[in-house]
């Protein structure tokens, strides 16, 4: 009898797997303080949550990632025969993969930006994913859980649907972006990342908007930073070796309050 998973399966637990298994090779790498944006004592001190609280928020929203993956897979079904499913040309491919990342990006992007803005939505909800003044890869998913649904769940399943991939596409894109998500939250510039070669929003981008002066400026996630520098929100940064080691990322924008 022969046992076979499904890509709708795979393509809701894929990318649980690799956050928990990518996060976990930044934190081997997280105690070496050369390769770190803050120290370890900064972590400790400026963060407003525990550890523990974290990976119960996490677990939570994965949960209801889960759920509604599998109802997004139910309802949408497959139109492809088994002999067909996956013989996408490498162009169409292409194509659906930069599709949902621009669709992802264009969500996120307005959705994030307005929960800072509205004071009720960032007291309330966004502010808990902010109580990480300094991040760390595995906190990459604390969020409100109403915020992870709105931001996280549904811009995937927007970019799901509207770029037409298939289930069998999904489990690469969805692990693809989970791995770009704990990547821009690690905590950590190390050499010969791919990620900040090919990315301008990388762990240093989002750090800037993680710190105080920063909080209305870099919006923009997981990909690409032009909604940023279309509508006045890019704040650019240096990366400077720190004085007792690691790096230090510091503003080029004069920030004024408002």
């Amino acid at each position: 009898m022969e046992f076979k998973l499904s890509d709708e399966f795979l393509g809701t637990v894929a990318p649980l797997v690799v956050y928990w298994l990518y996060s976990g090779f930044y934190v081997l790498f997280g105690s070496n303080e050369k390769y770190r944006l803050h120290s370890k004592k900064e972590e400790d001190d400026k963060n407003l949550v525990s550890k523990r609280t974290v990976v119960k928020g996490v677990l939570l929203q994965q949960a209801i990632q889960s759920v509604v993956a599998i109802i997004l897979f139910t309802v949408t079904g497959s139109d492809e025969s088994p002999t067909t499913n996956g013989n996408h040309s490498l162009f169409d491919l292409g194509r659906q993969f930069f599709t949902a990342m621009v669709i992802l990006d264009t969500w996120q992007y307005f959705m994030h930006r307005y929960m800072h803005q509205n004071k009720f939505l960032y007291r309330h909800i966004h502010s808990l994913h902010h109580r990480l003044v300094v991040p760390y890869a595995y906190g990459a998913l604390y969020n409100h859980p109403l915020e992870g649904l709105l931001l996280d769940t549904i811009g995937g399943a927007l970019a799901f649907l509207l770029s037409g991939m298939s289930p069998r596409a999904s489990i690469f894109f969805f692990s693809f972006t989970t791995i770009k998500t704990v990547d821009d939250h690690c905590g950590l510039w190390l050499p010969g990342n791919l990620f900040h070669i090919f990315f301008r929003n990388n762990s240093a981008y989002h750090d800037v908007h993680h710190q105080l002066y920063g909080t209305k400026y870099n919006y923009s996630q997981p990909f690409f930073v032009v909604w940023d520098k279309i509508l006045g929100t890019h704040m650019p940064f240096t990366l400077e070796k720190g004085e007792n080691g690691g790096f230090e990322v510091r503003p080029v924008k004069v920030v004024k309050d408002d």
